[in-house]
């Protein structure tokens, strides 16, 4: 039942297993890498393997960080790029022609919006905005300044085109549900006390729009996640992925019901975002009904629907249920996807499928077709606010009506006031673009 399968004259194996960029040997691409202690890595080993692309600059507010990763650059390629800790001085080089961000998750939007504003073209992590006008203003940069700008979703440039594909030609008949799973065995994080910002780094910049706070290590470096002035939880940092994923899969864009019940178990730590979470949407679009769950569990867990079985560990994956059987794709190993038809849920078609998001972005920069860019900034923008939705009635202890054409919660002053945080400045999202 394992074999090969890419969609037809709409996306050719070509297509998703490497970049046009060398079709023009002349068109170096300058690009500009910020944030690169974590998943910044990830993309400038991206980059590196491109012919024609060049990481011209990197900032980071770290310095230990920042010269790490300058040396790494000028050893792999012979050349050594520019160093910045402030993203707005390297935005003032006119030669740069596309930003790469990997910034904690409060400084998305506003460094996106910044780079639009530069005339750079834009790849942006995920979740790209850390609340609810974020998401607007975001996409409204991105379409003013008419920049390509590419979202950290990066199934939608590998699996998630196979499985979207089979579930439109009805492998699994019709499908009115779908799961999104983050399992994954997180450890406490411990309390850790107030004490001297770190030589080298730049902690203003760090904490940029969101409120003064003293430095603690828990506060920094990654665990910056699992905090409401900084992060979304592992909905907003892992299961961003399985939210686009499943809401791309059922056909749906925003839902008008959203319910999130959850909690910290187990540890007494500093971590304020839920490690256990079940968040419900339903969705009622042309007058039919569909639902998405989406479940984050932080410790020892079973595996569901053959997802990165047999080893124990992390599940991670979104399950689509449809009449005539499911499909399954997980993340944790490497674009995989299963499927069990009928009753009987016999096996049927299963693949790996390799794609290349930052690969698709490049092609998109050279040939500025928005049409050809597989994760376009307004599809990670209503992705986005599913997390957020669900992160307010959570926080709320209600659910929420979402009314998707005043963008509001019907009838809930509260939940719509927390649809936008207060900015510290100057690090201020404006209203206008």
């Amino acid at each position: 039942m394992n074999r090969r399968y890419f969609l037809g004259s709409a996306l050719s194996a070509g297509a998703l297993l490497r970049s046009r960029a060398s079709a023009s040997p002349n068109d170096t691409v300058r690009v500009a890498c910020v944030g690169v202690r974590g998943r910044g890595r990830s993309h400038m080993n991206a980059y590196n393997r491109m012919e024609n692309v060049e990481i011209a600059a990197i900032c980071d507010i770290d310095e230990s960080v920042l010269n790490a990763q300058v040396a790494s650059v000028e050893k792999a390629k012979g050349k050594r790029p520019a160093a910045f800790t402030d993203l707005r001085k390297l935005l003032e080089d006119k030669s740069i022609d596309a930003v790469s961000i990997a910034t904690p998750n409060h400084h998305h939007t506003l460094q996106t919006i910044w780079a639009c504003q530069a005339g750079k073209d834009v790849y942006v992590e995920k979740p790209c905005s850390h609340d609810m006008f974020e998401a607007k203003q975001i996409v409204a940069a991105a379409q003013k300044y008419n920049r390509i700008v590419q979202h950290g979703t990066q199934q939608r440039s590998s699996v998630g085109r196979v499985v979207v594909q089979r579930i439109h030609e009805g492998l699994i008949g019709d499908v009115y549900e779908a799961r999104g799973l983050c399992f994954k065995r997180r450890d406490t994080i411990g309390r850790k006390p107030v004490e001297p910002v770190p030589a080298g780094v730049h902690y203003d910049l760090w904490l940029g729009p969101a409120p003064e706070h003293a430095f603690t290590q828990n506060r920094f470096h990654y665990n910056w996640h699992w905090f409401w002035d900084y992060g979304n939880g592992d909905l907003g940092n892992q299961g961003i992925h399985q939210v686009d994923m499943a809401r791309w899969g059922l056909g749906v864009k925003y839902p008008t019901k959203v319910s999130a019940i959850g909690g910290h178990f187990m540890f007494d730590d500093d971590q304020e975002t839920p490690n256990t979470l079940t968040a419900t949407y339903e969705f009622d679009e042309g007058g039919v009904k569909k639902m998405m769950v989406f479940e984050v569990r932080h410790w020892i867990t079973n595996h569901e629907a053959g997802l990165d079985e047999p080893r124990p560990g992390n599940t991670v994956g979104t399950i689509f249920y449809g009449s005539k059987g499911y499909i399954a794709t997980s993340e944790e190993d490497e674009s995989k996807y299963t499927s069990f038809i009928g009753r009987e849920q016999t096996p049927g078609p299963a693949d790996h499928v390799v794609g290349n998001n930052w690969a698709n972005f490049i092609d998109v920069v050279r040939s500025r077709k928005q049409a050809d860019l597989f994760a376009p900034i307004d599809e990670g923008a209503i992705s986005t606010t599913l997390v957020h939705l669900a992160n307010i009635s959570y926080r709320l202890g209600r659910t929420l009506h979402f009314d998707s054409v005043s963008y509001s919660c019907k009838g809930d002053a509260e939940a719509n006031h927390m649809f936008r945080r207060e900015y510290r400045k100057p690090f201020v999202v404006p209203e206008k673009v």
